[in-house]
Order: structure tokens, then C-alpha cells, then sequence
């Protein structure tokens, strides 16, 4: 009996410790699920709601409309168009990607290359960026898509502004183009501090004004807030900032003179640039053969690049800013006004012209053998006469020609708004010291200067750099920087401001000098090497026809035999009206042959339209206020403005119309495709 009460109270005790022991656990194991709770109710509530929201809002950059471009007279130059894409982000795909190409190649159409380009796009990037697998979807396409979107996850409809140039290859060297935005190109827009302005962005400008002034047409980013189902689809917007336009740009070309002057050189090779003297603006600028810049939006194919690139004529080269040429007799009036100015020869001052000029036991001939006899600057320059140029040479010396001749740009960065201009040379004996290494190539000979005084030799110019010249002489020795863009027109405001109104700086030149050399090049015109290409103009107009030289025949006469890429240049100087300069151009022909006949016709075309009554009578920059000029090419946009904008992803609001139907078989794809383009002008240009 006393047993049992013992076993009884020693159960009861291991019960009660059991009892404790698990009520303690138990207080245990719910204070740390409070302890937990409180972490992550309190103390980690802001990360947590913040990450929550991430899964149900989606934060969407809405790349900004590009600013459009304009010519003088508010012809369309670069202007952009709505469009649908498709883009796929592999790592949302979860059938096999084959399998999804080919299922939604049943309800949308995706050509070869399309395939190709975005397997190729695939392997270069990672799986969780949008890759693009199909663009300008019309509005029947896109709508079919929308319907039957959640049969295909990580595939988007986007819509997006596409840039277009509707006068084609016209202007294609000054306009450039856009391109697609690459690894490269993200590197340096971070390292820069610009790559959140380019988030949802997928094109830049590459070359010409579209890269030149690409944060001035690119504008700023905005951004909203959408929710999203779990699939990503689109559901409603929640907040947005309005992104705010890329500004407009007012180029100084007249694209109906700028086909003009390029007509003039189809089927050739060549450069033309027309400059108005007093301002600077740059009228025309040519460079033949050209290319259609619409090719390299989406990017180009192979097979257009390869015409492209390998064509023997070069039609990707800016030849105006980065060909550089021996300029010929075209150099003969500055040279003259160099003799003129530094004291070295008097205007009225003859010398025997046999028809060389011999200097260190060397003959140096005239072109064609022709002798001038007694000859002075003005005959000198009708005739372009190189005796008299040869004897110019070892009298000026090469140092004084080169700090002479750098005042009108030769030789010099003109500071044009294009990339990749090329200085040239302008030699001196300081510029042979440094381009060569020997010593015995670093000595400057005496008769270097010889062949210097005609635009030959080490002479290398570009067009530009001549057309420049020729304005600063036609405009009494003022220096107006050359410029493309002529204003920057806000799209909010149509406001615009002037890039260029003061004039860089003055050569001192004495009016009696400038005025032998004007009367000698008006001259050429009425009665020298230029007179049959203007016979009968209604203007008066003061050039220099030039030839240079391409390939030494060492003493064989020059014919038409010799081979058409071996011949000389033709070259021509000019500007006109001679009383009151309005254009001034210059161009060259490649192996055109004489100056005269090849290359002064052309420049004739440039001025009859330039200069006729239907012309002058037309407006320049109609109905823009004009603001003081701009401080920099790239200018910020105005703060706090907002405009027309594309979402990088559709909003609800922005879904196309979908059928009520959801069989692809009742709706009609016979239309052909209908790509809706922005038509709209210039805002203030009309």
C-alpha cells in the first residue's frame, strides 16, 4: 500500500516537470515567433513593403520623343513615327524558345531575318534584358497580339517613337543617323552619368547633327508607376512624370539648293560646300556619292553594309569634312593677298613669265607650257599664272605663308557642329620637324615653298576649310564660325535661340589689297579661265578655278587616255554677288579633270538658284521668336516641361483595340500594313 502511494507521487512529479519543461518550450518557441514577427512587422517593414510592392508595381521609364530637325525653311528633315515591337525576355519564356517562335509565328508574322537577328541579339545578351524580335507591327498585328498575349509569357508589345528621314540620301552626310544602343555605348553613358536618362531608350545618334547634338534632340526621361498581374501584364497606372521632349533643330541648309548642288554630281565623285558669308550659316554641304540613312535605324543588313563599305567610291566618307586635297590654283588668291599684306610684292609690279621659273637649278613650268610674258597680280590671277606663284615663294617664305594663310582657317579645326573634322596640313618648317622622324626628312628645302605657292605639295585641305576661306574673304576678313544648326527651337515654348550671331575674330586686312585680289577673281569670271561657265549670268561673281594633281606623269603630257582614278581634280572657288556676297562655295570634282570645264558649271547651278528672284523672295525661319544665342551646342532642355511622350511598355490606355473575336482566322490580314507616321511640322514652322 505505501508503494503504490510512492509510485503514484513520483508519476505525478515526472508529469509536472514533463509539463513545465514543455510549457517553458512552448513560451520559448512563441517568443521567438514574437521576436520574428516583430522583425519583420517593425523593424524590417519598410524593406519588405518596399519589395512587395516591386512583385505588383512595375517602375517603367518612358523614353522621351527625339526632338525633330528642320531646314532653314521648315522642310522635314529628321522627324519620328509611332510604332509596335515585339521583345522577348528569355528568362519569362517557359516553353522551349523555338517551340514559342514558332507558335506565335502563327499569329504574327516573323520573317527569316527577323529570327536571325534576334538569335544573334540572344546570345550577346543577358536572359533578363528585352531583346527585340519583330518592329513596325501595324495596328492589326498589334491588336491580334494583345488578344492573345497570355499565351505568351515574356513576350511585350511595346510601342516606341522610330526616327525617320523622309528626303532619303539628301543631306545624309550632315543629317547622320540613329542607331541601336549598344554594350559600348551603356559603358560610356555611365561612366558619363547619363545612363538613367537613357532607360527605356533604345536608339542614340551615331553620326552627323544626330550625334554632334544627341543630348539637345534626346530630351530627359520621365517615368510612372504601373501595376502589374503576375503574368506583367499591364493593369493601371499609379503615378508619372511626363518626360520631357528632345528640343528642335533649325539647320542653316536649304535642302531644295542642297539637291540641287547634288544633282550636279550624280555619277561622280566630289564635295560642295555653300557658306552665306555674313552669318556663317552653311547653305549646302555635299558629299558625293551618299547613302540612305534609313538603313541603319534598326540596323542595317548585311548585304546594304556590304555595298556600303566596300564600294570603291566610299559613300560613308564624309568627303567635305574629312577629305583632305590639294587645292591648286583655288590657293593663288590667298597667297596673293599674303604677298600683298606682308610687303613682299607690289600689285603693279611685273615679272617675265616664259612659261617656268627656275630656282635651285630646277625648272618649274606652267600648266600646259603656256608663257604669259610680262605679268602682274591681277594678270597673274585671270591667267593663273604659275610662274608668277613660283616666284612668290622663296619670297614670302613657307612660315610667313602658314601664319598668313591659318587666319582663313586653311589648315585649322573650323569648329564646325559635325564630329571627325580633319585639320589638313598647312606646312611650315615646324609642322616637317614633328610629321617626320629622320633628320634628313626634317629639313625644309627652299624649293618646297615653290610648289607650296600653287596648292601643291604638302598642301592638304578639306573643302570645308576652302569654303570657309573663301567666305572670310568675301566677307572683308571676318571670321563667322562655320554651322549647321542655326537654332534651337523649344517644342513647349517655340521659343528658339540663335547658335552663332558674333563673328569669331577679324584679320586686319588693308581694303586696297582685298580689293586687287576681288577685281582679279571678278575678272576671272568676266574674262579668264571661268568665263564660259558664266556667260550670260544675271549676277557678277569674283572665283578661281583650280586643278590639281593626282598622279605624277614625270613629264608625259596629260591626256584623256590616262586613267580615269589618276586624273586630276577639278576645283572651284567662288562668291557672289561681288558687290554685296551673299554665297560662297567651294567644291572639287575627283579626277574631273580641268577646273573650268568640270568644276565651274556646277558651282553656276549653285548660284542661279541661290541667287534667283523666286528664291530671295522667300522667307527665312518664318514665325519663330528668336532668343539670344545658345552658349553650347548641347544645350539642357527646360526644366520642369513636359510634352508628348511613348511608353516604353503600353499602358492599359494605350492597348490597341482588340477584336471582340479571339480566333486569328475571322480577322482580315489582306490590308497591307499601315505604320501610323507623325506628319506634324515644327511647331512656329509652317
Amino acid at each position: 500500500m505505501f508503494e503504490f502511494k510512492k509510485t503514484t507521487h513520483n508519476q505525478k512529479r515526472k508529469m509536472f516537470v514533463r509539463v513545465c519543461v514543455a510549457g517553458v518550450f512552448a513560451i520559448l518557441c512563441f517568443g521567438v515567433l514574437a521576436g520574428r514577427l516583430w522583425h519583420l512587422q517593425v523593424e524590417r517593414y519598410e524593406g519588405l513593403a518596399a519589395r512587395a510592392d516591386q512583385n505588383r508595381i512595375a517602375v517603367v521609364p518612358i523614353p522621351p520623343r527625339r526632338g525633330e530637325i528642320t531646314d532653314r525653311n521648315g522642310v522635314v528633315l529628321a522627324r519620328n513615327y509611332r510604332d509596335y515591337t515585339l521583345s522577348v525576355v528569355p528568362a519569362n519564356v517557359e516553353a522551349d524558345m523555338k517551340s514559342m517562335l514558332d507558335s506565335l509565328g502563327q499569329l504574327v508574322y516573323l520573317s527569316p531575318n527577323d529570327r536571325r537577328r534576334f538569335s544573334q541579339q540572344m546570345n550577346q545578351s543577358g536572359r533578363y534584358t528585352p531583346i527585340l524580335l519583330r518592329n513596325n507591327l501595324n495596328d492589326t498585328e498589334a491588336s491580334w497580339f494583345a488578344a492573345h498575349a497570355y499565351k505568351f509569357p515574356g513576350v511585350e508589345l511595346s510601342a516606341r517613337w522610330v526616327r525617320e528621314y523622309p528626303q532619303g540620301d539628301s543631306a545624309a552626310h550632315v543629317l547622320g543617323y540613329v542607331g541601336r544602343i549598344s554594350e559600348k555605348d551603356l559603358e560610356e553613358l555611365e561612366k558619363e552619368g547619363k545612363l538613367g536618362n537613357y532607360r527605356g531608350s533604345n536608339t542614340i545618334g551615331r553620326k552627323g547633327i544626330e550625334k554632334t547634338w544627341e543630348e539637345t534632340l534626346h530630351g530627359r526621361t520621365g517615368v510612372e508607376e504601373v501595376e502589374v498581374t503576375a503574368t506583367g501584364r499591364p493593369v493601371r497606372t499609379l503615378s508619372r512624370v511626363d518626360p520631357i521632349p528632345g528640343s528642335n533643330l533649325v539647320l542653316s541648309i536649304d535642302i531644295e539648293l542642297q539637291k540641287v548642288a547634288e544633282k550636279q554630281f550624280e555619277g561622280r565623285r566630289g564635295a560642295l560646300v555653300a557658306i552665306e558669308p555674313a552669318t556663317g550659316d552653311v547653305l549646302a554641304f555635299v558629299s558625293a556619292p551618299s547613302f540612305d540613312p534609313n538603313l541603319f535605324i534598326d540596323g542595317i543588313d548585311v548585304e546594304n553594309w556590304r555595298k556600303l563599305n566596300e564600294s570603291p567610291d566610299h559613300p560613308l566618307i564624309n568627303r567635305p569634312l574629312y577629305g583632305t586635297y590639294p587645292i591648286g590654283s583655288t590657293y593663288k588668291p590667298f597667297v596673293g593677298l599674303a604677298a600683298l599684306e606682308l610687303g613682299k610684292r607690289n600689285a603693279t609690279q611685273r615679272i617675265p613669265d616664259p612659261g617656268y621659273f627656275e630656282f635651285g637649278g630646277q625648272r618649274f613650268r606652267n600648266a600646259g607650257g603656256a608663257a604669259y610674258g610680262p605679268t602682274d597680280m591681277h594678270r597673274a590671277i585671270v591667267v593663273s599664272s604659275d610662274t608668277y606663284f613660283f616666284s612668290l615663294g622663296p619670297e614670302i617664305g613657307v612660315n610667313a605663308l602658314h601664319d598668313f594663310s591659318k587666319q582663313f582657317g586653311f589648315g585649322q579645326i573650323t569648329g564646325i557642329d559635325l564630329e571627325g573634322e580633319r585639320r589638313g596640313v598647312l606646312p611650315s618648317t615646324e609642322w616637317k620637324r614633328q610629321a617626320y622622324k629622320k633628320p634628313a626628312q626634317q629639313r625644309w628645302y627652299a624649293g618646297e615653298t615653290v610648289s607650296v605657292t600653287v596648292g601643291q605639295g604638302y598642301n592638304s585641305f578639306t573643302l570645308l576649310q576652302l569654303a570657309q576661306a573663301t567666305a572670310v574673304l568675301a566677307n572683308d576678313g571676318v571670321y563667322m564660325q562655320p554651322h549647321l544648326v542655326s537654332l534651337v527651337s523649344s517644342p513647349q515654348s517655340g521659343k528658339a535661340i540663335r547658335t552663332v550671331t558674333q563673328p569669331s575674330y577679324t584679320i586686319p586686312l588693308k581694303p586696297e589689297n582685298l580689293t586687287v585680289i576681288r577685281n582679279a577673281m571678278a575678272d576671272v569670271i568676266r574674262k579668264g579661265t571661268g568665263r564660259r561657265a558664266f556667260a550670260g549670268a544675271t549676277y557678277q561673281t569674283a572665283g578661281k578655278t583650280g586643278t590639281a594633281q593626282v598622279y605624277s606623269l614625270k613629264g608625259a603630257k596629260y591626256s584623256a587616255d590616262v586613267q580615269e582614278r589618276l586624273r586630276d581634280h577639278a576645283l572651284f572657288m567662288a562668291y557672289a554677288p561681288v558687290e554685296d556676297p551673299q554665297i560662297a562655295v567651294a567644291l572639287i570634282v575627283e579626277n574631273g579633270g580641268w577646273g573650268a570645264t568640270v568644276a565651274a558649271p556646277v558651282a553656276r547651278k549653285v548660284f542661279d538658284y541661290w541667287l534667283s528672284p523666286e528664291r530671295l523672295a522667300s522667307d527665312r525661319y518664318p514665325g519663330i521668336p528668336i532668343e539670344p544665342p545658345l552658349e553650347a551646342a548641347a544645350g539642357s532642355v527646360e526644366e520642369g516641361a513636359s510634352g508628348e511622350s511613348m511608353d516604353a511598355i503600353l499602358r492599359p490606355e494605350d492597348m490597341p483595340d482588340v477584336p471582340q473575336h479571339s480566333d486569328p482566322a475571322d480577322v482580315d490580314m489582306t490590308t497591307p500594313p499601315d505604320t501610323p507616321v507623325a506628319r506634324a511640322r515644327l511647331q512656329g514652322v509652317q
